[in-house]
């Protein structure tokens, strides 16, 4: 049986190849999914993609994988990356192992993030082939 991995997309990810393309790049929200879908097919893993603006979504959801008996998560927090206590506390709280994922380096921007603190593992600055590291390093766990 193929492992379940949970996808999620934080705050202002919709806006991905829309604006700040000069710091993110090009690839839409869409075409991170098809990017995503592809490298969980190769690894033969079940994706779920979730993308929400709102914090509570994104808590129920990680909450949900704690019930469903998801093997681990995938998150690219944005908007979400520092001073949001509720999400970094439901990191903590579920029985997977849960990775901050950024394309881009936010260090390089000044941000530290909030959410690194408590994640398994961080992968930053790969570009979209950090989602083919992070379900390869979930599946290592």
């Amino acid at each position: 049986m193929s492992k379940s991995i949970l996808v999620i997309h934080g705050a202002g990810m919709n806006m991905r190849g829309l604006a700040q393309v000069e710091i993110f790049g090009p690839l839409t929200l869409p075409e991170y999914d098809a990017a995503i879908t592809g490298f969980a097919a190769q690894a033969d893993v079940e994706v779920e993609i979730f993308h929400s603006n709102i914090e509570g979504e994104i808590v129920n959801k990680l909450y949900e994988g704690h019930t469903t008996g998801i093997h681990g998560a995938i998150i690219n927090p944005a908007g979400f990356t520092t001073g949001y206590p509720a999400l970094c506390a439901a990191i903590t709280q579920v029985s997977y192992p849960v990775y901050e994922l950024h394309m881009t380096n936010p260090a390089v921007r000044g941000r530290i993030s909030d959410v690194a603190r408590v994640a398994s593992g961080v992968i930053t600055g790969f570009g979209i082939e950090g989602y083919r590291m992070a379900l390869e390093g979930l599946l290592l766990e």
